[in-house]
């Protein structure tokens, strides 16, 4: 059970890190096809793009990563704790 309970931890984390390293990478001024930059858009995109169709601009800002990174916690705490 360990075992299952470590990977969900670890799946989490390497979502969330893959949707903050790609709101940095937004920053600067990247090649879109590199074929890391496609491999993190394949990754954020499923869980981003839901999202932003749901939530409303505020001046040109994406907020739904700031959401998808709240709400993977919390899908996380709930799995682990169903698990448990």
């Amino acid at each position: 059970m360990t075992f299952v309970i470590t990977f969900i931890n670890l799946l989490f984390q390497i979502l969330s890190w893959a949707i903050i390293i790609r709101i940095l990478l937004s920053w600067v001024r990247i090649d879109p096809y590199h074929p890391a930059i496609r491999l993190l858009d394949q990754i954020t995109e499923p869980i981003l793009a839901p999202l932003r169709n749901m939530l409303p601009t505020a001046g040109g800002l994406d907020f739904s990563p700031i959401v998808a990174i709240i709400l993977l916690s919390l899908v996380q705490r709930l799995v682990i704790s169903l698990l448990l």
